[in-house]
C-alpha cells in the first residue's frame, strides 16, 4: 500500500523569542542559509535603519539597502540594486512594506528571503504574497515563502501599540475567513484544503482565546506564531483563502472607496470579521469576537475608525466587487443598503457598548 505525502512550503527557520535579533548572523550560519555572511539587507528609513547599528556587527559581510517605500517601483529598484551582488540571501528588516519589497526583490533575482519584522501588524510576514502599491492602486504578487523568519519579541513590543493591535485583528479574522470557506464548500462545492484550514483556524482561535495583552511576552509569542502559521496556511492552500473572506473584502472596500482615510489593514479586518460573523447568524461568536477586539483596543464599529454608519453600509455593499469569484457570506446574502442598515442596527445591539 503506497504512503502518500506532500511537501509543504515553509520556512527552514522560525525563531521567535526575546533577543532573537542579536543572534541573527549565527542563526543564518548554523542553518546553512549563509555560510559566507554575504547578505543583502533591505531596511526602511525608520525602524529598520534604527536597528542597523545594533545588527551590523553580527553581519559584517552584509550590504545595506535603504528602501524608500512600499511600491512596485521601490521593489524593482531594490532588485536592480542587489542584482549581481552574489549574495547568499536577502534580509528584509522592518515593517510590512519593507518585508513585501524585499520578498518581491528576492524573488525577482532568485534569492531566498529572510523576514525580520519589526512589528506584528499583519500575517504577510510569512505569506507567499507581496502586496505593493502600483499605478492602478495596490496589487498582490505571488512570491516564494521566506526561507527564515526571525522575530525578536523585544523589538515588536517596542513598536507602536497600534501595529501590534492590528496584527490581532488580522489573526482573529481567520475564524471568519474559514467560516466563509466552509460556506463556499457547502453551497458551491468549493474544495477545502483541510490542513490549511486547520492551521489558519487554530492560529485565529489561539489569539482569540488568549487572556494576555500586548505587553505580555506569552501573548506576543502566540500572536507571532499565529501570524506565521497563517502565512504557511496560505502557502499550503496556494492562495489567500484560509485567511481572507468577507472580513478582507470589507477591508479592501474601505481601501478602495476611501483611500485617504482607510485605517490599518488589521483594524478593518477585525471589524469586518465581527460583522461577518453576525451576518451568518453566529451571534454569540460575533459578540465574543467584538469583546476580545475591544479588550485589545481594536474597533468594532465604523465610527471608531472615523467612518459613518452610512459609509460602512456602502463599503459592505461594495465589498463583493473587490474579490470577483470569491464566495463569502456577503455574496451568499447579496445584501442591499436597506438590509445592511437593518442588520447593522441589530449587530450594534448584539455587541453592546
Amino acid at each position: 500500500m503506497p504512503v502518500l505525502t506532500r511537501l509543504i512550503p515553509s520556512p527552514v527557520v522560525v525563531d521567535i523569542r526575546a533577543g532573537a535579533l542579536d543572534d541573527l548572523g549565527c542563526v543564518l550560519a548554523d542553518e546553512r542559509i549563509s555560510h559566507s555572511g554575504k547578505l543583502a539587507v533591505a531596511v526602511s528609513g525608520g525602524s529598520g535603519a534604527r536597528l542597523r547599528e545594533r545588527v551590523a556587527p553580527s553581519l559584517p559581510g552584509a550590504d545595506w539597502f535603504e528602501v524608500g517605500g512600499g511600491t512596485l517601483d521601490d521593489a524593482i529598484k531594490l532588485a536592480g540594486a542587489m542584482k549581481g551582488g552574489h549574495y547568499d540571501a536577502v534580509v528584509g528588516l522592518g515593517g510590512g512594506k519593507i518585508i513585501d519589497c524585499a520578498k518581491f526583490a528576492a524573488a525577482r533575482i532568485g534569492l531566498p528571503l529572510v523576514a525580520v519584522p519589526t512589528n506584528l501588524a499583519h500575517d504577510g510576514l510569512c505569506s507567499p504574497v507581496a502586496t505593493l502599491d502600483n499605478d492602478a492602486g495596490r496589487g498582490s504578487y505571488g512570491v516564494p515563502n521566506p526561507i527564515a523568519v526571525v522575530i525578536d519579541l523585544d523589538v515588536v513590543r517596542a513598536a507602536p501599540a497600534r501595529f501590534v493591535r492590528a496584527g490581532i485583528g488580522d489573526a482573529v479574522s481567520n475564524v471568519s475567513a474559514i467560516a466563509d470557506w466552509e460556506l463556499a464548500n457547502r453551497v458551491k462545492g468549493e474544495k477545502i484544503d483541510g490542513l490549511a484550514a486547520a492551521m489558519a483556524r487554530q492560529a485565529g482561535e489561539a489569539v482569540l482565546r488568549h487572556p494576555g495583552g500586548i505587553g505580555d511576552n506569552d501573548f506576543l509569542q502566540v500572536l507571532a506564531e499565529a501570524l506565521v502559521l497563517t502565512g504557511i496556511a496560505m502557502s499550503v492552500s496556494g492562495d489567500s483563502r484560509p485567511a481572507s473572506g468577507a472580513c478582507h473584502e470589507i477591508n479592501h472596500a474601505f481601501d478602495l472607496l476611501f483611500p485617504t482615510r482607510a485605517a490599518s489593514h488589521g483594524e478593518q479586518c477585525g471589524l469586518g470579521a465581527a460583522f461577518a460573523m453576525f451576518l451568518r447568524g453566529s451571534h454569540e461568536e460575533s459578540a465574543q469576537m467584538a469583546e476580545v477586539l475591544r479588550r485589545h483596543g481594536l474597533p468594532v464599529l465604523p465610527e471608531e475608525i472615523g467612518f459613518t454608519p452610512e459609509e460602512f453600509f456602502r463599503a459592505v455593499e461594495f465589498a463583493p466587487q473587490t474579490r470577483p469569484g470569491r464566495y463569502t457570506i456577503l455574496e451568499h446574502l447579496d445584501l442591499k443598503t436597506d438590509q445592511i442598515k437593518d442588520l447593522y442596527a441589530d449587530y450594534v445591539k448584539a455587541i453592546g457598548s
